[in-house]
């Protein structure tokens, strides 16, 4: 992904089910809530991932600032609707990749990341080629476009999709998104797709490449 295709994306983005055309590199924010420059909240090991994610060494896991989604009972809530001071490069993004690396990290854990899809491409690739050899996570709430996925298309080696809701009356009175289930279905069998088989190490029985598929359990209204 060059920076005139990064350009080409955030002037006109699509890149989410909300469609909202924004100028993201004319700074205006799309319905995530972000422009064009990466913004990462948090950068660092986390230990509260499946056991096949973050084992006992962590998950390099980076969380990005906006949302696509913004449930009302998010647990991110200041990170989803929130802005950074400071905004990042893919340079300096796969440079982070490297880091966490260096920090015995199990794999490097992209959380709520599809508004900087394009970024994130580059990101990956310059880290690889720099010598990157864990696997990378793409952690998301699964309200995605699947022409979005596709641009991650051997980048990504598991994948971590939530499915909040089968109703439809539900995901418009808790996420705003009458049309969360067929986005999020078609989503993760796209995930499926380009994930094939789950793969594990028999040494240590942490995830090489696959999907797990989380349910969201909410409480009766």
């Amino acid at each position: 992904m060059t920076p005139s295709q990064i350009t080409a994306y955030m002037s006109d983005c699509t890149l989410c089910p909300r469609q909202c055309h924004a100028n993201r590199t004319a700074g205006q924010t799309g319905f995530c809530g972000q422009t064009a420059e990466i913004t990462v909240a948090r950068a660092a090991l986390h230990f509260w991932e499946e056991p096949c994610i973050s084992g006992s060494c962590g998950s390099g896991t980076v969380f990005f600032f906006g949302c696509g989604l913004r449930c009302i009972f998010c647990q991110n809530h200041t990170i989803a609707t929130g802005k950074a001071e400071k905004s990042l490069t893919p340079e300096r993004l796969a440079e982070i990749f490297l880091e966490l690396e260096e920090h015995q990290a199990a794999n490097i854990n992209l959380v709520t990341a599809g508004h900087f899809i394009p970024q994130i491409c580059r990101a990956i690739r310059l880290s690889r080629a720099k010598g990157l050899s864990i696997p990378v996570v793409y952690n998301t709430g699964s309200y995605e476009e699947v022409s979005s996925l596709r641009l991650l298309e051997g980048l990504v080696d598991i994948w971590l999709p939530d499915l909040k809701y089968y109703s439809g009356e539900l995901s418009v009175a808790y996420s705003h998104a009458p049309d969360y289930f067929p986005k999020a279905t078609a989503a993760i069998a796209e995930m499926f797709r380009q994930a094939g088989p789950p793969k594990f190490d028999e040494r240590t029985g942490m995830m090489k490449s696959g999907v797990i598929v989380r349910h969201l359990v909410s409480p009766a209204r």
